[in-house]
């Protein structure tokens, strides 16, 4: 059976969505608009949204776990935890854990993290016109345990290209890149953007400027195992969710896709 697309009606135009993150203990949804400074909570069962605004472009939003209320995201360069209890327009406290790339013109543009708590996260170039994007100037790192860790420099968009690395769980060191997936070679428009993971161990990626949502194996690479195509041209990002995680939201959009499931989504051990 294909799959329903659904508009979220009780969410209005975004600028720039990105980051969605769906959390178990509250079954909301929380999301980023880069370019309208702000985070955002929205719980299907109510329709309720609500958001919180800020002064600096804001790309990631990922609950501090065993700690209500309180949220790593990201402000331009620099990574904050803040205190917001999900209907005030403004946060209660902002904390700063750190900042990267410092004297430079990019920002922060996407982050997740894994298992173990550790904020993974990736800065991009200068855009004077949205959609140029100053090549090469951006970097990969992470955080834990009170440390930015740099892994990878010279990156165009750090999740502009669906790359696959060894990692050491309990220490995060990353190795043996290889690519997994080339949209030229399936002749598939647009760039890969966010993405993540079901409980088959599939991804499922947004493709910006693509109009849809590709299912990937990555334990085979070049395979594509099935496209989702989505009323909007810019898809960013995606994250499961709902009581069963089997609806996955699509910035701005979500659909629900019979038989497949995903994970829970992992948390920021501060």
């Amino acid at each position: 059976m294909a799959p329903v697309v659904e508009k979220i009606q009780e969410i209005p135009n975004i600028q720039l969505g990105e980051g969605p993150h769906w959390d178990i203990a509250t079954q909301s949804l929380y999301f980023v608009d880069i370019f309208g400074k702000a985070i955002h909570k929205y719980v299907p069962a109510t329709g309720k949204h609500t958001k919180a605004v800020f002064d600096k472009p804001v790309s990631l939003i990922v609950p501090v776990k065993g700690q209500r209320n309180k949220f790593v995201i990201s402000l331009e360069r620099e990574v904050y935890v803040v205190t917001w209890d999900g209907e005030s327009e403004k946060a209660s406290s902002l904390s700063k854990l750190g900042e990267v790339d410092q004297g430079t013109q990019t920002r922060i543009n996407d982050g997740k993290c894994d298992p173990k708590g550790r904020l993974w996260f990736g800065t991009m170039g200068a855009e004077p016109v949205y959609g140029q994007v100053e090549p090469n100037s951006g970097s990969f790192f992470s955080y834990s345990n009170s440390k930015i860790t740099t892994h990878l420099t010279k990156v165009g968009i750090s999740n502009g290209s669906i790359d696959q690395f060894d990692i050491k769980l309990e220490t995060g060191e990353i190795s043996n890149r290889q690519a997994i997936f080339t949209l030229n070679k399936h002749n598939i428009d647009g760039v890969p953007d966010g993405m993540t993971i079901d409980a088959d161990g599939n991804l499922w990626v947004a493709i910006f400027n693509g109009y849809k949502v590709l299912k990937i194996n990555p334990r085979k690479p070049e395979t594509l195992i099935q496209t989702v195509d989505i009323p909007a041209k810019q898809t960013t990002s995606v994250a499961w969710g709902g009581p069963n995680l089997d609806i996955l939201y699509v910035t701005s959009a979500s659909f629900t896709v019979d038989g497949v499931k995903g994970l829970p989504a992992d948390e920021f051990v501060l």
